[in-house]
């Protein structure tokens, strides 16, 4: 029996599936990133306790409470309360270092408890608030068919169309519009990114923007801040390490992958890596890795075609049935 001939879509299909599996892996940067996760977890409601004791002493609830009752008898100009989830924090340091003045002495810093909030230097404008929230939202991304990883993946290199596609196609799995820089009047988030910030709101009296509203802290209070921020960066720091190995195991594959002549010798890599996978299964997938050429998915796919006027309920069922057959495959 004659030998097939590798082709680019059989080497596609091969990558594929490695980097399926390579996904998969327990390996010490998939470990180290899982962990930092779970860190942001355990970080976020300690630090927006304190947030709430913080925002809630600069602002009384009887204050806000008298406020809104006043807007309620005088109407729109005395609207002065907003529920905001991020803030300025700031504490007094007790000493000065030899060469620092009074100017010196009030240490602030930006806080947004955000799916999209900065976890960088810059209070707004870097991608940092993007980069936490598809590394924190990775599997949610993964299941709506998306490219969590695209930033990590595009690190270092400048805009382009493949790199704008994905980002575009995140934010909008995300719910991520014009995202609110301010308060929740100003917030058109939706789906997952609206249902994530809605808990991390609080009441403030006067102006929306926060540089003008710094609210005063303990330095223990600002320091438990500052851990959730620093757990977000290091998220973002895992995540890039976990991609970038998985992206030199892919640039590996490619360049041992151009080289070889027969499928026998790429089926014969992806055993030696223990990844099981034959020619035959490789000749009747697409190029997606999903058997979708055997009889029954093929059948299932025929079947589609036709009866164009069933019920939603109907073609979800059969949609169902065929990815429940997928993976059984």
């Amino acid at each position: 029996m004659s030998k097939i001939r590798m082709n680019t879509e059989f080497r596609n299909k091969i990558l594929n599936r490695y980097v399926e599996s390579a996904e998969t892996e327990n390996t010490q940067e998939r470990e180290a990133f899982l962990q930092a996760r779970e860190k942001v977890d355990a970080l976020y409601p300690k630090a927006f306790e304190q947030a709430i004791k913080v925002v809630e002493r600069a602002y009384p609830q009887e204050d806000v409470a008298t406020c809104k009752m006043l807007k309620g008898k005088y109407g729109s100009p005395l609207d002065v309360v907003a529920k905001d989830k991020c803030f300025y924090f700031s504490y007094a340091k007790e000493n000065l270092e030899e060469d620092e003045d009074e100017d010196d002495r009030n240490i602030s810093e930006h806080f947004d408890f955000g799916l999209f909030g900065s976890c960088g230097n810059s209070e707004y404008n870097d991608e940092t608030g993007k980069q936490f929230a598809y590394a924190y939202k990775r599997e949610e991304l993964k299941a709506k068919d998306c490219n969590p990883d695209i930033l990590a993946q595009q690190n270092g290199k400048d805009d382009n169309p493949h790199k704008t596609k994905h980002i575009e196609a995140n934010d909008k799995a995300l719910g991520y519009t014009q995202y609110s820089r301010y308060n929740s009047s100003d917030d058109t988030t939706t789906g997952i990114a609206r249902e994530f910030d809605s808990q991390f709101y609080l009441d403030i009296i006067g102006t929306s923007h926060c540089r003008s509203r710094t609210i005063a802290c303990t330095k223990q209070e600002f320091e438990q801040f500052k851990m959730l921020k620093l757990a977000k960066a290091n998220l973002i720091t895992c995540h890039q390490k976990w991609i970038d190995s998985i992206e030199k195991q892919k640039q590996a594959m490619k360049t041992g992958l151009k080289a070889y002549r027969y499928l026998s010798e790429g089926v014969e890599l992806m055993k030696e890596l223990g990844i099981e996978i034959d020619e035959a299964e490789l000749v009747r997938c697409n190029s997606t890795g999903l058997t979708i050429y055997n009889p029954q998915n093929l059948a299932s796919m025929i079947k589609g075609m036709k009866n164009t006027t069933m019920t939603r309920e109907q073609k979800i069922a059969i949609r169902k049935e065929y990815e429940k057959q997928n993976k059984l495959n």
